[in-house]
């Protein structure tokens, strides 16, 4: 029997990201019989033992912040000297340059490079230091994907115009607009019929940009009495969050959910979806939101790839907050039916099974000559 062309997927951990949602996605979707992926990581994570069911292998090394910069890279030499493969794909942003770097140095003949996003985090020592681990990108990489034409110009630079943009497909079918899944939701979360939820997915990061969603949410209450703000996720900044919404007398009217293995379910609850991001590739979470009928207020820092053409997308900006209060009250004030056509997303390429398909051939065809 044939043994599956292995592809090792390099992240931090397979927790509930954006990216990582994208890569269990793929992997639920592609022919085990032909691609299996594995990954190195250095943290454990919510998907390892589905992954391990899968047939795929979860390997871990210490990461920079517990080992130091040498310390890190003598450990991915280390891997890769003991563990050939044929391709490897990392998905760490300018963190990338380092660990395709060192994948170059033990001789692996496919490194793929993959942006899914279109800044850097952390302050600025860490800003700089991810800026220079990126400068090794367009040397060590052989392959260039990105999220987003945007995603692909912030990471690849010079090399941009060989990226290959790998749309963050979802099972679309699990998020079509249901009313009876709707009220159970809103049954677990306590949540009656009448009231307006506007809701959030997405990690407590600075990126994501809850204060200044809590204090919309706040201003939008004074008119809105009965409106309702569902957050799933955690991260760094939850407590402070936590905080703020005490702060503004929130407490009852905001609820901190975690993070959810049920988005398709959540996504049925809410009446809009909110998304002040300071920066993102494309973001996993707004194409399930279009996939839900969800209206989306959104920051205009997101790129404008992410509207599906459903009339479901307002960009606003940052810098004007009363417009996205006026912005929900008008959607609260609007009739609207949730559905969509049915091969909405499908005709703009978002379907995970046409997505798996697409990264099949990829990997063969760059891996298999």
């Amino acid at each position: 029997m044939v043994e599956p062309l292995r592809v090792l997927h390099t992240v931090v951990n397979m927790n509930r990201g954006g990216a990582e949602t994208l890569l269990m996605n793929l992997y639920r979707n592609i022919d085990h019989s032909k691609v299996q992926f594995d990954f190195l990581t250095s943290k454990p994570g919510v998907f390892d033992e589905e992954i391990k069911e899968k047939g795929g292998r979860v390997h871990r090394i210490p990461y920079i912040s517990e080992v130091g910069h040498s310390g890190y890279i003598s450990g991915l030499d280390h891997f890769f000297r003991e563990n050939k493969y044929k391709a490897v794909h990392s998905h760490m942003d300018k963190m990338s340059g380092i660990v395709l770097k060192s994948a170059k140095k033990a001789g692996i003949p496919v490194r793929i490079a993959h942006s899914h996003n279109t800044r850097s985090e952390g302050g600025t020592a860490a800003r700089l230091y991810k800026w220079y681990a990126g400068t090794g990108i367009n040397s060590a990489a052989t392959h260039l994907v990105a999220c987003s034409e945007h995603a692909a110009r912030w990471l690849f630079r010079t090399r941009k115009a060989q990226a290959q943009i790998l749309q963050n497909g979802i099972e679309c079918d699990r998020f079509r607009h249901d009313p009876a899944t709707r009220a159970d939701v809103r049954h677990e979360l306590g949540i009656s019929a009448d009231s307006f939820v506007a809701g959030h997915v997405g990690r407590f990061v600075a990126q994501k940009n809850h204060a200044y969603l809590i204090e919309r949410f706040a201003e939008l209450q004074s008119v809105l009495g009965n409106a309702i703000l569902l957050l799933a996720g955690d991260g760094p900044l939850r407590s402070q969050m936590e905080q703020k919404v005490r702060e503004l007398n929130l407490t009852g009217k905001v609820q901190f959910l975690g993070v959810r293995s049920d988005v398709e379910r959540l996504l049925q609850a809410f009446d809009v979806f909110v998304f002040p991001s300071h920066h993102e590739g494309l973001p996993v979470t707004l194409i399930e939101a279009q996939g839900a009928g969800l209206p989306c207020i959104i920051s205009d820092h997101i790129t404008r790839e992410v509207d599906m053409g459903l009339g479901l997308i307002d960009f606003l900006p940052l810098r004007n907050p009363a417009s996205w209060v006026d912005r929900i009250i008008a959607v609260a004030q609007k009739e609207r039916t949730r559905m969509i056509p049915p091969d909405a997303l499908a005709v703009q390429g978002y379907d995970i099974k046409r997505t798996a398909r697409w990264i099949e051939d990829y990997y063969y065809s760059n891996c298999m000559r």
